[in-house]
């Protein structure tokens, strides 16, 4: 049980750190996240919405307890993660 949960909690906190590294361009609105969105076809109004709803699904994911909010958080973060490998 202490092993999955070791690997559980390394694995949630690569993929905030990978998530928070992505949300914080998009918070901040700056030209490569502007660059990004033009090249998907994204309105640019967009940008800093998307990236505080990351930044609020990080802090989801790694606060414990709530399993509705963090399976809702997982579920936002994984199709932001999918639709960036997509392109």
């Amino acid at each position: 049980m202490k092993k999955t949960r070791i690997i559980y909690w390394i694995l949630t906190g690569l993929f905030a750190f990978f998530m928070l590294g992505s949300a914080i361009p998009d918070a901040l609105v700056m030209p490569i996240a502007i660059g990004g969105f033009k090249e998907m076809g994204y309105p640019v109004y967009l940008i800093p919405f998307l990236g505080f709803a990351k930044i609020l699904g990080v802090i989801a994911i790694l606060i414990p307890g709530y399993p509705r909010i963090k399976e809702w958080a997982y579920a936002g973060l994984t199709f932001d993660w999918c639709y960036l490998f997509h392109y």
